[in-house]
């Protein structure tokens, strides 16, 4: 009777955690369920455990392949990991190891730009610190995404600072390529621009440092990664100027930097009519640098 009793009760604890499962992932939960990955936590700040989601290639490989981190767009105040799922899947069955990572937002851990920033910048050492065990090629990882996950993708390869003295910086954050859509890469006065939209106005108590510290174009330089950029031409949120002037300083830097502009298209249209467009580009883009194989 007990061996019968424990078993029931194994099993209603089982089906109540499935549905939990199914539940959380109807309702948007956070942290998100996301099927056929695996999860692991790159960072603890207090009692939040901040965690990546893997896609893995089903065919298994015995070298080291090329990653790609996506952090997701929500104005630095919410949003989800979920949002790149379809991307990723898709690199994952190109032959790419995909990553989306949580990081702190406003509405959750009442978090700053600042704090977003160095989130971002903790996890892609993770991603490299970790990257034998998880199969990885330490020099081909990409970071990508879009709004503001474009401009922590844009700060973890420019920003000097917002680093934490727990951070071990003898590991690079820096990503050798960056993929970014409607990304925010203007967050202070920048010579030729009427500042505008994402990020203008804001001053050090609203970022949690000074705005110069966490504007990505401010800290261009030679070596600044290859970069592509999907940005819609009738954008309010972030302005079009914007990205046309941060490609322009990439390039008198020396890097490479190809904007792809869509006419009539706004904020977050990736996410909508042009996705699949967006992301053969992306594919293009990647096979160029050698982290996909061509397609057939």
């Amino acid at each position: 009777m007990r061996l019968i009793l424990a078993f029931l009760s194994l099993c209603v604890a089982l089906v109540a955690g499935a549905q939990e499962k199914v539940a959380k992932k109807k309702a948007g939960g956070h942290p998100p369920v996301i099927e056929g990955t695996k999860s692991e936590t790159y960072r603890k700040v207090g009692e939040t455990e901040l965690k990546v989601w893997i896609f893995e290639p089903a065919q298994k490989s015995a070298k080291p392949l090329p990653a790609i981190v996506f952090f997701f767009g929500g104005g630095w105040t919410g949003g989800s990991p979920t949002q790149f799922e379809p991307q990723s899947r898709h690199l994952a069955s190109r032959g790419m190891i995909a990553i989306v990572a949580d990081y702190r937002v406003k509405t959750r851990q009442d978090a700053k730009p600042a704090d977003c920033v160095s989130d971002a910048k903790a996890c892609v050492r993770w991603v490299r610190a970790n990257a034998a065990r998880l199969g990885i090629d330490p020099e081909r990882i990409a970071v990508g995404g879009g709004s503001a996950g474009g401009h922590l993708a844009a700060s973890v390869a420019t920003l000097p600072g917002l680093d934490t003295a727990k951070d071990d910086k003898s590991v690079s954050c820096l990503p050798n390529a960056l993929v970014l859509f409607n990304p925010g890469t203007v967050m202070a006065p920048f010579p030729g621009l009427d500042l505008k939209g994402f990020g203008a106005g804001l001053d050090k108590s609203k970022f949690g440092c000074e705005p110069t510290e966490i504007s990505p174009i401010h800290h261009v330089k030679k070596g600044t990664p290859p970069t592509i950029i999907f940005h819609g031409k009738a954008d309010t949120t972030v302005p079009y100027s914007t990205v046309e002037k941060f490609a322009e300083v990439m390039k008198a830097s020396g890097n490479r930097c190809d904007l792809i502009g869509y006419e009539g298209e706004k904020h977050s249209f990736f996410n909508k009519s042009k996705y699949a467009e967006t992301l053969a580009a992306a594919d293009d883009f990647l096979v160029s640098l050698g982290y996909l194989p061509a397609k057939k």
